[in-house]
């Protein structure tokens, strides 16, 4: 049974917060006309904008040493659905769910759509899963999957995520994400051409397997599970394979996938340049591939990547179409929490980076003045847009300040009586 918050009690404290958010909702408009900005514009674009939620995000995550569960976690794909739509009823900004597979896999894909639609969610991105071995799995991916020496194990890879497309198709997705584990421990342990060739190979047949409107987007890694090497380990090799593919094989920019301090916006450029960037897989990272909440750490650097998209949009550039989504492992919050959280911070990006004046900009890079272009840049990041995207949920009939609303609709202890705690600490990535 699908436990909703209560619109009446989104109303009541919306109604505690609406006059307030209105006088700054004014103030900040007339700041922003004093520099020829339209805040009625601009919160348009921020009703518009959407960032799909994991379903595997719903549930708690953990480390390679532990996994401490939380309350009233899903026990599947359906009841992760009922916690996507509290996220989506009360940020309205994430109605679209990105699946994994073989985890969110059904017998009855009809009543899956079904349930999502009588929610108001729909489908976006497919993810599938060769970096674990399944219960009856033939062949072990414990020394790689696609770019496995074995061909019968990387055969077995090819067929799960033709399967994964058969399955996406039924749920009205046009996109299959690809993240493999492939990669090597030891110096000597793998030949990196040998190994990057076998993947090649392997996804040529996926990629000539495609349905006509569909895209594959290959996600890169820097390390881990494989710390000496990984087959597909930056945006090089990425957009390699990309471009060895065809056109519909496109990139995917994992916040977290990079080393520390590497100039991620600078990539997104490259990408766009190309037309290779398939999208984003929004989070945060402080020493490696934390996957921590998106903005909670770097938000500057989240608002300079969204720079090179707005400007992307801007310059009007030829196959500019990225898909937006959440990756992250909640394991001391509430993973609802953290992806409103996180869902807001990415809209708040975005928001700011509509703010850059780009004329001027261009004039200070072209002039190469580096502290005015600085300047600018920093002029729309300072600026506070939390009114903009309060009233942009308002308007939508979600709830002015998210978190507050959920607490206060007593959720987690509600749906906590209908999923009984799974006991104990499992180990291991979920």
């Amino acid at each position: 049974m699908s436990i909703r918050i209560n619109t009446a009690l989104i109303d009541e404290l919306n109604g505690k917060l609406t006059a307030g958010l209105d006088e700054d909702y004014a103030a900040l408009g007339n700041k922003l006309a004093r520099h020829g900005m339209d805040i009625e514009a601009i919160t348009a674009r921020a009703i518009d904008f959407e960032v799909a939620v994991p379903s595997w995000g719903v549930g708690t995550g953990g480390t390679r040493f532990a996994r401490f569960p939380g309350q009233g976690e899903p026990r599947d794909v359906f009841e992760k659905l009922d916690d996507c739509a509290v996220i989506n009823d009360l940020s309205r900004q994430t109605s679209s769910i990105s699946p994994h597979f073989p985890w969110d896999a059904v017998d009855d894909f009809a009543a899956l759509v079904e349930k999502s639609e009588n929610l108001g969610l729909t489908w976006d991105s497919i993810n599938s899963n060769t970096f674990q071995d399944q219960p009856g799995q033939e062949h072990s991916y414990k020394y790689g999957s696609l770019s496995h020496t074995d061909q019968a194990t990387r055969e077995q890879a090819i067929a799960h995520n033709l399967q994964c497309i058969e399955w996406g198709q039924q749920l009205g997705s046009n996109t299959l994400t690809v993240w493999v584990g492939d990669g090597s421990n030891h110096p000597g342990q793998a030949h990196f051409q040998r190994a990057f060739e076998r993947y090649l190979d392997s996804m040529k047949t996926l990629y000539a397997a495609l349905p006509d409107n569909w895209e594959i987007h290959i996600e890169h890694k820097m390390f881990e599970p494989a710390f000496y090497s990984t087959v597909i380990q930056d945006w090089g090799s990425n957009i390699l394979a990309a471009m060895e593919l065809g056109e519909r094989a496109k990139s995917l920019v994992d916040l977290g996938h990079h080393a520390p301090n590497c100039n991620i916006e600078m990539i997104v450029s490259r990408l766009i340049q190309f037309r290779k960037l398939g999208g984003f897989h929004f989070n945060d990272s402080k020493y490696g591939d934390d996957d921590l909440d998106s903005g909670s750490i770097h938000p500057y650097q989240q608002f300079l990547i969204f720079n090179e998209l707005v400007d992307a949009e801007y310059r009007q550039q030829e196959g500019f179409g990225p898909r937006y989504l959440l990756d992250q492992s909640h394991n001391v919050t509430d993973p609802i929490e953290s992806l409103m959280n996180s869902a807001i911070e990415v809209q708040r990006a975005f928001i700011k980076a509509l703010l850059i004046d780009r004329p001027v900009l261009e004039g200070f890079q072209d002039s190469n003045d580096a502290i005015m272009a600085s300047n600018t840049l920093k002029a729309a990041f300072n600026t506070d847009v939390s009114p903009i995207l309060a009233m942009a949920r308002l308007r939508q009939g979600g709830a002015i300040d998210p978190i507050a609303t959920y607490r206060a609709s007593d959720y987690r202890a509600q749906i906590a009586k209908e999923r009984p705690d799974s006991g104990g600490s499992g180990s291991g990535i979920v």
